[in-house]
């Protein structure tokens, strides 16, 4: 597994007539990165892995500088599962003339996450669209828990990049008790960490007909500080119309300090 840091040999590493998947991280790996990291291999000769914890996806007060750095123990998960490329630039690497803003997404980037966090997406296009530029790779893969983001990407990024990147999403991961998995999980407190799982247990819920919309909040908000819990056409994130074919259900709560997010695509029945 080689391991470059610098974005000229980078640019070369690439070779030929080998297809390249590619999977954007900030590190803190668990079973749900190595998840994407599979769907990679299976699509694709050769596979990148980024560890970069991006600074301008990150608001004030926010978690920039307490955000988990595993680096030694991330390098190990991806040797095993056969990475063969680790790329860990640094910040002036990837942000050579500073970290003005120079994206914007637009009202999509200030619905659900957006509406707490402003800066956010457009923070995620600037540095996904630099990663992909240096990486240059056939295939890119993205975790469906992160599905506003994912969404914003698809639309954002390739249009200003490269069109011809496949973009594949890889199922959320989840532990035994329901609970999506989450690099952030491991601020949860063991008390925080056992009312956790009521969060993906109320979606589920809410997608069987046992709860409402009005009902499901409710419930949430007995566990959890409710940020949004809405559901959307999730092909465009818009308000749900008789074309709808696929429905989102998203949510975003707080349990102390730690944000959650978590949601169910499914098809109309």
């Amino acid at each position: 597994m080689k391991i470059i840091n610098d974005i000229d040999t980078m640019k070369k590493w690439r070779n030929k007539g080998k297809k390249i998947a590619f999977v954007p991280t900030m590190g803190g790996l668990h079973q749900g990165h190595l998840l994407l990291v599979e769907l990679a291999k299976e699509n694709a000769d050769r596979v990148v892995v980024s560890i970069f914890v991006n600074p301008t996806q990150f608001g004030e007060g926010e978690d920039f500088t307490d955000y988990p750095r595993t680096v030694e123990a991330d390098l190990a998960l991806l040797q095993v599962q056969g990475v063969d490329c680790v790329f860990m630039p640094s910040v002036e690497a990837i942000y050579p003339n500073g970290m003005a803003l120079d994206v914007k997404v637009g009202e999509i980037g200030g619905i659900l996450c957006g509406k707490t966090r402003p800066h956010f997406f457009n923070g995620v296009v600037q540095v996904v669209e630099r990663l992909l530029e240096i990486v240059r790779p056939d295939v890119a893969v993205f975790g469906q828990k992160d599905y506003q983001q994912l969404h914003i990407i698809r639309q954002f990024t390739l249009a200003g990049s490269d069109p011809e990147i496949e973009i594949i999403a890889g199922k959320i991961m989840r532990e035994k008790d329901g609970l999506a998995m989450s690099t952030r999980n491991q601020y949860l407190s063991v008390d925080e960490r056992n009312i956790a799982p009521q969060l993906y247990k109320t979606l589920h819920q809410l997608h069987q007909g046992e709860l409402d919309r009005k009902s499901a909040s409710r419930q949430l908000q007995h566990y959890f500080k409710l940020d949004y819990l809405e559901m959307l056409d999730a092909n465009t994130l818009k308000q749900i119309t008789d074309n709808t074919s696929k429905i989102a259900i998203l949510c975003a709560v707080f349990l102390g300090s730690t944000r959650l997010i978590d949601n169910i695509i499914f098809k109309r029945g």
